[in-house]
């Protein structure tokens, strides 16, 4: 039976190898920790949750990606791989800096291409039109932190934009023919169960190709995790088996071609304040497939309903 598009498969058919993204740290910023936007970042943020460790400003791009490709090739010697420009917002800077940071990606031996991570806010026309052309001779995929399609929410985690934003973004991105990403957190404070089904239908709308869902996790040493100290009641943090419940439903409401990159995130036990559910990611992967095939639900079966 037939459950969703998992990305696994779409990088297989896409590349006919085993490839595997690894993270870089090229010591970007954001508009809102700069003072661009404002200070602090969002309310959540706290980017050593996902940086491995041999993500080190300290070394160059190359030496990042190196090290990366050793970690990876112990196990698999043929594997190739995508440069995935992780921490904070990775088209923030000069146009000729950009291009400096991704070309010396793309020189390592092995790399098949680039994936971007950014905000909505950080995608100017020059940028697409570089990135347009880069995408005729290597992959391209560009990934934006949408986080949320509630502007109220959005303002709450000073995100810093809109969702209008984030979606002239996605549609810029794709008009160029460059495959595009989002990522959303699910639960984020003012967000009940209710609000969170009605995000696959908005953005099914959109010409999106891959989606990263995670749980909201609150983390020591962010403005929310302080604020969920002082204040859980605020807070209305999912149990593990209700967030089954809530991602089975995303996933019957998701156009039935997006691709789906994860389901949760898991973020190191020292930082992490709530929830701790003792779970890996491949282990709640396997819950959220076992509760599919006992509803019967796949992706896309309430779509347009």
């Amino acid at each position: 039976m037939f459950l969703y598009n998992d990305y696994s498969t779409y990088i297989k058919n896409l590349f006919g190898c085993k490839v595997q993204k690894i993270s870089v740290n090229a010591a970007f910023t954001c508009p809102n920790r700069d003072g661009k936007l404002g200070r602090g970042g969002c309310t959540y943020c706290n980017n050593r949750t996902f940086n491995p460790e041999y993500c080190d400003t300290g070394k160059s791009i190359t030496q990042q990606l190196e090290e990366g490709k050793q970690f990876f090739s112990r196990k698999y010697p043929e594997m190739k791989y995508l440069a995935y420009f992780q921490a904070y917002t990775n088209t923030y800077g000069e146009l000729e800096v950009l291009k400096r940071k991704y070309e010396e990606a793309l020189a390592v031996d092995g790399m098949l291409g680039l994936v971007i991570g950014t905000r909505p806010d950080c995608m100017p026309d020059s940028l697409l039109d570089y990135l347009e052309n880069l995408a005729k001779y290597i992959h391209v995929t560009v990934e934006y932190g949408i986080e949320s399609i509630d502007d109220n929410i959005l303002r709450h985690i000073n995100r810093g934009h809109d969702f209008a934003t984030a979606r002239d973004a996605v549609e810029r991105t794709a008009a160029r023919g460059i495959p595009v990403g989002v990522h959303m957190i699910l639960g984020l404070p003012g967000e009940d169960k209710e609000a969170v089904l009605k995000q696959p239908y908005v953005l099914s709308e959109l010409p999106v190709t891959t989606i990263k869902l995670h749980q909201l996790q609150i983390i020591r040493g962010t403005v929310m995790g302080e604020e969920y100290l002082r204040h859980p009641e605020r807070f209305c943090l999912f149990g593990v088996d209700d967030y089954i419940e809530t991602v089975v439903g995303y996933i019957a409401r998701l156009r039935g071609d997006i691709v789906i990159e994860r389901f949760v995130s898991q973020s190191p036990k020292k930082l992490l304040l709530a929830p701790d559910w003792g779970l890996k990611n491949h282990e709640f992967t396997d819950k959220v497939k076992k509760r599919m095939v006992e509803l019967f639900v796949y992706q896309g079966k309430l779509y347009g309903i």
